[in-house]
């Protein structure tokens, strides 16, 4: 069967609009979707070694990769609301795709233990963050300056230890920031869901891509979470 981009939008054009239950359940299986591609994507490309052959050939690959799922990022972020529901699903699956090929570097870096431990790790966090930002009555949207300057010192200190190699000693307390951010990040973007529901709800189309919008940062906050987890506990591969 072929896939209709336009039989998939009509199929939110109905006027039903779904419980909030319901509806942050299909959300987060969205998010597992998106960590399904990603981690089958960066375990391929490991087991087939296309990732070395692909760094040797293009020494910034991982760069571009990155660059690519940034664009993809902020690309659904501003047209969120004139996009249609088809190419939001199709952007968030190509994401994934992009955000595996990035993550099967850290599969030949770090001892499979340590992917597997951390892993759990990140989904224990990341369902007790989850469940704190659904349920609680506390609103957290004034956290978001302080999480957005957070983010903005990890990625800065990140392109600076590309070219600063002093700042490697630094590399756990940043990890450990890092973690705290995320976590928080978790909490935050759960809370979301909700504010989403409310805003969209008489907008079924809208509620539909105000999901998969919900699923992105959920699952940008979970594989975030891992990689800085990872980057803390786990063992190099000698």
């Amino acid at each position: 069967m072929s896939f209709d981009p336009n039989e998939f939008d009509r199929s939110y054009a109905s006027g039903y609009v779904e419980p909030l239950g319901q509806y942050t359940a299909k959300t987060f299986l969205w998010v597992m979707l998106g960590l399904l591609i990603t981690f089958g994507t960066a375990l391929a490309c490991r087991m087939s070694d296309f990732t070395i052959y692909a760094f040797v050939s293009v020494p910034y690959l991982p760069l571009l990769a990155l660059v690519a799922t940034m664009i993809l990022s902020f690309t659904m972020a501003r047209r969120i609301e004139r996009m249609r529901v088809s190419t939001a699903v199709l952007i968030f699956i190509l994401f994934s795709v992009l955000f595996g090929f990035t993550l099967s570097i850290y599969l030949f870096v770090y001892e499979i233990e340590s992917v597997i431990w951390s892993f759990l790790l990140t989904g224990l966090y990341f369902g007790a963050l989850s469940a704190y930002g659904f349920l609680t009555r506390r609103d957290m949207s004034n956290l978001r300056p302080f999480l957005f300057f957070g983010l903005l010192f990890l990625i800065a200190f990140g392109l600076l230890s590309m070219f600063i190699p002093g700042l490697v000693m630094f590399d756990r307390v940043a990890c450990l920031f890092g973690i705290a951010v995320f976590l928080a990040y978790t909490a935050y973007d759960t809370q979301k869901i909700k504010a989403f529901y409310q805003y969209y709800a008489s907008y079924p189309d809208m509620l539909a891509k105000a999901s998969i919008f919900s699923a992105l940062q959920l699952y940008l906050d979970f594989l975030n979470l891992f990689l800085y987890l990872l980057r803390f506990l786990g063992n190099r591969r000698r």
